[in-house]
C-alpha cells in the first residue's frame, strides 16, 4: 500500500503517469524525478535544430509534462558566447548545453562550467563516450561532402577530397560560386571539422582550402543554410557537412545526395553538459538521461536521424550500420584534451591567419 501511495505522488508531481525507469536505474531515481517536477523548468541551449529535436522533445514532455522546456536553437558559436557571458554575469543561461562544437563542449568541462554527474546509463555507453563524467556524447554523426543530384554528373560526385580538388580544378568556371562550407571564423562546429581535418593531413587541408577559395567558395555559419542552397541549385557541392542531416533531407528531398568520404570519414558527437550553474540541474539531468537511454536513442535514431551510439539500438542510423557501411576508414573524433589545442589564442590565431590565406590563395 505505501509502494502504491508513493507511486501516486510521484505521478501527481510530474503531472501525470510517471516513466518506468529502466530496471538497471537505481531506486533512488524516483527523487530525482521528484526534484525535477519541482523545479518543473528546463533551459536547453543547442545546436539542433528544432525541428530536427522536436520527436524528442515531445517525447520528453509526455513523459514529464511538469518539466516545461525552454528550447533555444543557436548555431554553435553563440552558444558558447552567450552561455559563458551569461555566467559571468550571474545571469539567467541555459541549464543543459548541447552541442556538436565538441571542442568548446571540453572548453567548458576544462574552465569549470560543467557538473559532475554518473548517469545510470553510463554502463550502456561505449568507453569514450564521456569526458569526466562531465561532457557526454549523445549521437554518432558522419561528416558529409553533400550535393545536388539533379545538377552533378556522376563524374563530377566527389569520394575523396583529392577528388574534390581535382573536380574543381578541372572545370572552374562551372564551380564558380557553387561550393559552400562552414565558415570556421564563426562556425565553432566547422572550426572544429577542420582543425580535425588537419590532424589527418596538414598540407591536404591548405590545398583543398585553396581549391575552395579559387572556386569562390560560399561560407555559412549553419548546416541548416547549406542544404537549402544546394537543394535550390544555388550550391552544387558542400564540404564538411554533419551526414545526419544530409541523411534526414534526402529522404524527403530528390535533390540531395551525400558521400561519406572514402579517404576518411570524421565521426562527430553532439556532446551534452550540465551547468554547474543550472537553475534546474535534476531537470537537466533527467534530460540527459532520457537522450542517452535506449527509449531517447531509438527515437534520436529512428526519428530525429541523428545517429545513435548505443550498440543495442537498430536502424541505419546507429554507430554499429555506420560501422559496417564504413569500415576502417571512420575516424570518430575522440573526446578530450586533444580537442583543446586549437582553441589555444596564439594556435588558433595561426590557423585563421593560414585558412584567410589559404582562401585567397
Amino acid at each position: 500500500m505505501q509502494g502504491k501511495l508513493k507511486l501516486s505522488l510521484c505521478a501527481a508531481l510530474l503531472g501525470g503517469s510517471a516513466w518506468a525507469a529502466p530496471a538497471h536505474y537505481p531506486s533512488s531515481y524516483q527523487n530525482l524525478e521528484t526534484a525535477a517536477a519541482k523545479e518543473g523548468k528546463l533551459i536547453i541551449y543547442s545546436a539542433t535544430d528544432s525541428a530536427i529535436a522536436r520527436p524528442l522533445l515531445k517525447d520528453f514532455q509526455s513523459l514529464y509534462p511538469a518539466v516545461k522546456v525552454e528550447y533555444h536553437d543557436m548555431n554553435t558559436t553563440e552558444i558558447y558566447n552567450r552561455f559563458i557571458s551569461e555566467n559571468a554575469a550571474n545571469s539567467a543561461s541555459a541549464d543543459l548545453v548541447w552541442s556538436s562544437a565538441m571542442d568548446l563542449q571540453v572548453k567548458l568541462v576544462n574552465d569549470g562550467y560543467a557538473a559532475s554527474y554518473a548517469s545510470p546509463e553510463t554502463p550502456n555507453l561505449p568507453k569514450w563516450a564521456h569526458y569526466q563524467q562531465q561532457a557526454y556524447a549523445t549521437t554518432y554523426e558522419p561528416v558529409a561532402i553533400v550535393y545536388n543530384k539533379r545538377l552533378l554528373k556522376p563524374e563530377e560526385i566527389p569520394q575523396t577530397r583529392a577528388d574534390l580538388i581535382r573536380i574543381l580544378k578541372a572545370n572552374p568556371s562551372r564551380f564558380k560560386g557553387k561550393v559552400t562550407t562552414y565558415d570556421i571564423e564563426r562556425s565553432g562546429v566547422g572550426f572544429n571539422f577542420l582543425t580535425q581535418d588537419y590532424r589527418y593531413s596538414q598540407q591536404g587541408v591548405w590545398d583543398l582550402v585553396r581549391a575552395l577559395g579559387r572556386s569562390g567558395v560560399k561560407l555559412q555559419t549553419s548546416t541548416g543554410a547549406m542544404m537549402e542552397r544546394i537543394s535550390s541549385g544555388e550550391n552544387l557541392i558542400g564540404y564538411n557537412i554533419l551526414g545526419s542531416y544530409a541523411f534526414a533531407k534526402a529522404k524527403k528531398d530528390p535533390s540531395i545526395g551525400y558521400v561519406y568520404p572514402k579517404d576518411y570519414t570524421q565521426v562527430a558527437s553532439r556532446l551534452a553538459i550540465v551547468s554547474k550553474k543550472a537553475k534546474n540541474p535534476n531537470a537537466a539531468r533527467l534530460w540527459l538521461d532520457y537522450l542517452l537511454s535506449k527509449r531517447g536513442q531509438d527515437i534520436l535514431a529512428n526519428q530525429a536521424d541523428l545517429f545513435s551510439l548505443r550498440a543495442d539500438v537498430a536502424g541505419p542510423a546507429t554507430l554499429s550500420a555506420l560501422n559496417q557501411q564504413l569500415g576502417s576508414s571512420i575516424k570518430p573524433i575522440q573526446i578530450g584534451p586533444g580537442l583543446l589545442v586549437y582553441l589555444d589564442q596564439a594556435k588558433r590565431l595561426d590557423f585563421m591567419r593560414n585558412w584567410q590565406q589559404a582562401l585567397k590563395n
